[in-house]
C-alpha cells in the first residue's frame, strides 16, 4: 500500500509537471527578452461598446476616461448597452456622452447577449469602424490606452488584449487575490506568448476585435457563461492569433465580499466546463494535426485540472481514512498518508506564493497599494486560489442551477484619482 500512495502522487506530480512546465519558461521570457516596440502609420476610427446592468454608479467615470484618451476624439464613439437595467444607468450614460441602446429580455441573460444586440445595431447603422473595443462599466483607462492598441492593431492583429490592473487592489485579501492574478496573466502569460510570437488569450474586460471579425460572426456568437474564454479558443481554432498591448493599461473593479466573488467564480467555474466540453476535442484534434502550441497552450488553459487534484485528494484521504481505522495494524499508512498529503498542500502553497511574489515584485509600481499591504496580501494568494477547489466541485454538481449574476460595482473613482 505505501509503495502505491508514492507512485500514484509522484504520477500526479509528473503529470501536473508535464502539462504547465512550459509556464516555468514562460516566467523567464518576460524576464530577460523584451517586447517588440509597435508603431502607427495610421489612426484607425473605433467603437468603443460598453455592456451595463445598473451600473449608473460607476459608467460616467468610463466614458469620462475614454473622453479623455490622448487619441483624435473624432476618431471614437462610444456605445453603451443599457442591458435589463433597473435604474438609471442609460440617463447617466447619455449625459455622459454615450450612445445607449436600452435591451429587454429576461430569458437570454448574460454579457454575450448584450454584446451580440451592440453589434446587430451598429452593423445596421449607417457608421463604420475598423474595430471595436470591449470594457466592462466599472473599467477605467490610462489616457493613451486606445493610441498603445492602435499601434498593435495597425500592425496585422485583429484581436488585441491589453494590460489588466486593478482599482482596489488593497480593500482586501479576496481583491487582491483577483488581482495579482490578472497581473500574472498579463505579465507573464500574455506577454510572454507575444514575445514568442504565439497566441494570447482574452480575459473577460480590456480587448478590441477588427470590424471584419464582428462582420464575419454577424456580430457576437459566444454566449456561454465565460464568453471571453469562448471566443479566444474559438479564434484560436479559426487560427487567429490574438495579439497583446502591455503599454495599454486598464482599470478593473475587483469583488471583495466573498459571497460576490463566490458566486462569480462559481459562474466562471462552470463556463470553463462549458468550454472544454465544447471545444475540448476539437483543440485536442488541433494539436497533433496543425501541430499547434497555441492550440496546446489554449487546452491547458481551459483543462479541469481539478479533476486530477481531485483523484489525487480522494485516493489519499482514502488511504488516510483507512489507516486511522486501522492504526494497530497499519501505524505506517496513517504516517505515510498523512506526510504526503501536508507535502502536497504545503508545495502548493509554495508554488503558489512564488508566483504570487514574483508578480508582486516585478509589478509593485503598478500596484496601487502600501508597501505592508503588498507584503501581506503576497502570502493570502495561494489561499484565495485554493478557494477555487471548492467553488469548481460546488459548479460540477450543481451545474444546471448556475446562471449568471450581476455584480455590483461600489468603487467610484476618476482615472486621476487612481493614478495619483
Amino acid at each position: 500500500m505505501l509503495s502505491f500512495i508514492k507512485i500514484f502522487n509522484l504520477t500526479i506530480f509528473l503529470i501536473f509537471t508535464g502539462f504547465y512546465s512550459y509556464q516555468i519558461f514562460y516566467i523567464f521570457v518576460t524576464l530577460f527578452k523584451k517586447s517588440k516596440d509597435f508603431q502607427a502609420k495610421k489612426y484607425h476610427k473605433y467603437a468603443v461598446v460598453i455592456a451595463a446592468r445598473n451600473e449608473s454608479a460607476v459608467i460616467a467615470q468610463l466614458i469620462n476616461s475614454i473622453k479623455k484618451q490622448n487619441y483624435p476624439q473624432e476618431l471614437v464613439d462610444i456605445y453603451v448597452v443599457a442591458d435589463n437595467c433597473t435604474d438609471n444607468t442609460a440617463e447617466v450614460a447619455r449625459k455622459a456622452g454615450a450612445r445607449v441602446f436600452e435591451r429587454f429580455n429576461r430569458q437570454l441573460i448574460g454579457k454575450g447577449y448584450a454584446l451580440d444586440f451592440a453589434f446587430k445595431n451598429i452593423l445596421k447603422s449607417n457608421e463604420s469602424y475598423e474595430g471595436y473595443f470591449i470594457f466592462d462599466a466599472d473599467n477605467l483607462l490610462d489616457e493613451n490606452y486606445i493610441r498603445e492598441m492602435n499601434k498593435v492593431f495597425d500592425n496585422g492583429y485583429k484581436i488585441i488584449t491589453s494590460y489588466r490592473n486593478s482599482k482596489n487592489y488593497d480593500t482586501n485579501w479576496i481583491s487582491a487575490g483577483y488581482s495579482l492574478w490578472f497581473l500574472r496573466e498579463a505579465k507573464y502569460l500574455n506577454h510572454s506568448r507575444m514575445i514568442l510570437n504565439t497566441g494570447c488569450a482574452v480575459s473577460g474586460t480590456g480587448f478590441m476585435i477588427s470590424h471584419d471579425i464582428v462582420r464575419k460572426n454577424k456580430g457576437w456568437k459566444h454566449f456561454l457563461l465565460t464568453e471571453d474564454i469562448e471566443f479566444t479558443i474559438d479564434s484560436a481554432l479559426e487560427g487567429e492569433k490574438i495579439g497583446y498591448c502591455g503599454k495599454a493599461v486598464l482599470y478593473d473593479e475587483q469583488p471583495y465580499l466573498f459571497e460576490q466573488s463566490w458566486n462569480q467564480r462559481l459562474r466562471w467555474a462552470k463556463g470553463f466546463y462549458q468550454v472544454f466540453g465544447k471545444y475540448g476535442k476539437s483543440l485536442i484534434k488541433s494539436i497533433f494535426t496543425k501541430r499547434s502550441f497555441y492550440c496546446y497552450d489554449m487546452f491547458v488553459t481551459i483543462m479541469p485540472a481539478l479533476f486530477l487534484s481531485l483523484a489525487s485528494a480522494a485516493v489519499n484521504i482514502s488511504f488516510l481514512i483507512a489507516g486511522f481505522i486501522s492504526i494497530d495494524i497499519y501505524p505506517e499508512l496513517m504516517k505515510q498518508t498523512t506526510l504526503a498529503i501536508s507535502m502536497s498542500v504545503i508545495n502548493s502553497y509554495m508554488v503558489l506564493f512564488v508566483i504570487g511574489l514574483i508578480t508582486t515584485i516585478s509589478e509593485w509600481k503598478n500596484i496601487n497599494s502600501t508597501p505592508l499591504k503588498k507584503f501581506k496580501y503576497m502570502f493570502s494568494f495561494p489561499i484565495f486560489i485554493f478557494t477555487y477547489a471548492p467553488i469548481s466541485i460546488v459548479a460540477l454538481f450543481k451545474f444546471k442551477e448556475i446562471e449568471w449574476k450581476p455584480i455590483t460595482h461600489s468603487i467610484v473613482k476618476t482615472i486621476d484619482e487612481l493614478q495619483q
